[in-house]
């Protein structure tokens, strides 16, 4: 078992009733199942009753079903008005989860050995809970920011919203309702290694999701007469020669800043190797040796690996057709046509048809806010005394691009701590430490405070 956080920080905890409210929200949100075959609906419409009964008017508390058993959630604390409003964003929908592959059923919240179990504990519910206990905890205490501080649970995160029924939805048809200086996403979270954390995160940039059919065509036959243009082999050959291939490194000034800022923190040969590639000229070793570590290796370079394998269609006939999917997580400022083309010339067959189900929504790098990185760094001192705030790239994909992309800057900052080397979302028994469920609520609820209060 990883160990859970032992070196908690010097900030008070939640009071206790905020962490009944926190766990008790936790616990509905895990249980209604938001997978692909659940119902977001039911979860947004879960989280406006909660809000309505705290003392939200109706009015600033809007549920939208663009589609069944699909919901998004907006709802808004009013402030004086003094500046322009912030957004609090988190996706309600998970993967999906087979109980037959976990050691408790993913649907229910289950507390054991310092940890909370369950489908979308990390992703994306904690921070989904989190905003709304904040936001029932602000209304009760009459708090007054500012500017409005604006909540949206939207859907259809984690299928990239290829149903226009999420963030993409509520920008098309209610972006009024959306407009802010800038939004507070997940993205970017509290990093612990051997049991303890070294790095605040603060994500300003993240990778363009991307995904490829390559597929190799034959036109069979039977199989006790086998040919030499077997389309397995055909596709097996070329896909070996992606796994020996690796993309250029490009550093952004996100990426530059990580590895500057951890290369001095982290002692001996990595952080030697992390001030080496942060500079103008990088050592080959220094490279080779990051790129050894996946956490690493996915900041230094655009990444394309096979998630999916199909071919043939009969026990007794010769395959017509085989193919795989090649996801790819391409740095900002590389482009999908590039990536295509690079590609083409690994996979060095021109038999082979490449193919994309869906072009993804890339986006710019957010300029770091320096409010926000101002109340970022005092907190972090007095959470987690000693680590840095480091900006961040997100290997992953979230619905921050198509804010960014609408011109709201967009930063992913969850104050969630985990181990950065057992990384369960989407996987089996994904699990959040209970410490770090609720230093976490304290640290959003503290940093929201601090960039409305006009302090």
């Amino acid at each position: 078992m990883i160990a859970a956080l032992t070196a908690p920080g010097r900030a008070e905890p939640a009071p206790p009733d905020a962490q009944r409210v926190m766990r008790d929200i936790y616990k509905e949100l895990v249980e209604i199942d938001t997978s692909p075959t659940g119902d977001t609906y039911a979860a947004a419409k879960a989280m406006s009753k909660r809000l309505i009964a705290a003392g939200f008017p109706k009015a600033d508390v809007q549920v939208f079903k663009p589609a069944p058993k699909r919901g998004d959630l907006v709802a808004r604390l009013r402030g004086t008005g003094k500046r322009k409003p912030l957004l609090l964003v988190a996706h309600i929908d998970v993967v999906a989860a087979r109980r037959e592959d976990w050691t408790t059923d993913p649907f229910k919240l289950v507390e054991k050995d310092g940890y909370f179990y369950g489908r979308g504990t990390g992703d994306d519910k904690y921070m989904a809970a989190a905003w709304v206990a904040n936001m029932i905890r602000w209304k009760k205490e009459g708090y007054k920011p500012d500017r409005d501080l604006i909540l949206v649970l939207e859907t259809d995160e984690e299928t990239a919203d290829e149903a226009n029924v999420g963030m993409r939805w509520l920008l098309a048809k209610h972006k009024d309702l959306l407009d802010a200086a800038y939004a507070i996403n997940e993205g970017g979270g509290v990093g612990v290694r051997d049991g303890k954390p070294f790095a605040n995160s603060v994500q300003t940039a993240e990778k363009q999701f991307q995904s490829f059919w390559i597929e190799a065509r034959n036109p069979g036959g039977h199989s006790s007469q086998p040919r030499k243009d077997n389309a397995i082999y055909e596709l097996a050959d070329a896909l070996a020669r992606l796994e020996k291939f690796d993309f250029p490194v490009h550093l952004n000034d996100t990426t530059r800043g990580f590895f500057a800022k951890m290369g001095k923190l982290e002692a001996g040969q990595l952080g030697a190797d992390m001030t080496s590639v942060a500079s103008d000229k990088p050592t080959p070793a220094a490279i080779a040796r990051l790129s050894a570590m996946p956490p690493y290796n996915a900041q230094l370079r655009t990444t394309c690996v096979p998630t999916r394998l199909e071919g043939g269609h009969a026990d007794n006939a010769l395959p017509q057709v085989a193919r795989a999917m090649v996801n790819c997580r391409i740095l900002p400022g590389e482009t999908v046509e590039q990536i295509e083309k690079t590609l083409t010339t690994v996979l060095a067959d021109p038999a082979l048809v490449i193919t994309t189900p869906q072009r993804e929504t890339p986006s710019d790098v957010s300029a770091i806010n320096p409010e926000l990185q101002t109340a970022v760094d005092a907190l972090t001192a007095k959470f987690w005394p000693g680590i840095p705030a480091v900006p961040t790239m997100s290997a992953g994909a979230t619905d921050g691009r198509f804010l960014r992309t609408a011109g709201i800057p967009t930063f992913g900052h969850s104050g969630l701590a985990a181990d950065i080397f057992d990384v369960r979302a989407h996987g089996k028994d994904e699990r959040v430490s209970v410490q770090a469920l609720f230093e976490g609520q304290e640290y959003l609820y503290e940093l929201v405070k601090a960039l409305s209060s006009g302090t």
